[in-house]
């Protein structure tokens, strides 16, 4: 999969595993921060996120200080996909 298509799915899938219903994937930039002042998760969220990759890439992050290195942005997350999935 190409790395452009992997954002884009990437973005389809956080809307829809987070449920962000007043969101949509073509709202989410790339770069823009997932919590805090950019698209403005939570730690719940991450934990959704954490699973998602699980679920989808087979992508197990057992350490939070790895977790925050990867739910960066949509950049970040398909950089380590790409390096990491099993699926």
């Amino acid at each position: 999969m190409e790395k452009e298509q992997l954002k884009e799915q990437l973005k389809k899938q956080i809307v829809e595993f987070l449920n962000l219903t007043h969101t949509k994937p073509e709202d989410i930039k790339n770069d823009e921060p997932l919590f805090g002042e950019g698209l403005g998760l939570d730690s719940i969220d991450s934990i959704e996120l954490i699973v998602l990759l699980s679920r989808e890439y087979g992508i197990n992050i057992q350490d939070p200080k790895e977790g925050r290195k990867v739910l960066v942005d949509v950049n970040t997350m398909a950089d380590y996909i790409e390096k990491h999935r099993t699926k």
